[in-house]
């Protein structure tokens, strides 16, 4: 037995129940022909690279399931009849294929996906001494906080108001007399 992934565009067009019997007739084509469907995913409507039948976008649908080369003539015949469908693609994944590691595997995600992990965050009561906040005596003088950096504008700016108002005694720079140039 081979191991094969077929994917199939459908038309976006219509509804969940007129899907559910394309995709109900590859699954019943699977089973009658002696093959296993190890997964069914439903990636939904898509925007399309090029048209096809004048439709800019498409519903997607992958099957990865284990048959012979009968399964795949079945299915891509059906999907050849069926108005239903825009375009399909069949991949061979493997040549032989273990139908019974094929279910562990399925029951192993199955149960994978049944209880998700529980991303808690922990509070700092519970946090470790490594990730407590330092203390003033531990932060480090030269440390640099958000409002300490300045933005190009802001630099800029600043670099202006020290070019127009040196420091020091202004009244020293500041000429008393006019004095003419000679002619």
């Amino acid at each position: 037995m081979r191991r094969y992934e077929t994917i199939i565009i459908m038309d976006p067009d219509l509804s969940a129940e007129k899907r559910e019997p394309v995709l109900k007739r590859v699954q019943d084509v699977i089973e009658q022909q002696g093959g296993f469907l190890a997964l069914l995913d439903d990636w939904g409507a898509r925007k399309l690279a090029y048209e096809i039948k004048k439709k800019e976008r498409g519903y997607y649908v992958r099957f990865d399931y284990c048959g012979t080369a009968a399964v795949v003539d079945e299915i891509e015949r059906f999907f050849r009849i069926d108005d239903r469908v825009l375009k399909f693609m069949t991949v061979l994944i493997d040549k032989t294929v273990d139908i019974g590691k094929v279910k562990e595997e399925v029951a192993a995600a199955e149960k994978k996906a049944e209880v998700p992990e529980k991303q808690v965050a922990p509070s700092e009561a519970d946090a470790p001494v490594e990730q407590a906040t330092p203390s003033e005596e531990e932060i480090p003088e030269a440390q640099t906080t958000p409002s300490d950096v300045e933005t190009p504008e802001q630099e800029a700016a600043s670099a202006e108001t020290q070019t127009l108002e040196p420091e020091g005694d202004k009244s020293d720079k500041i000429p008393t007399e006019i004095e003419e140039e000679p002619k």
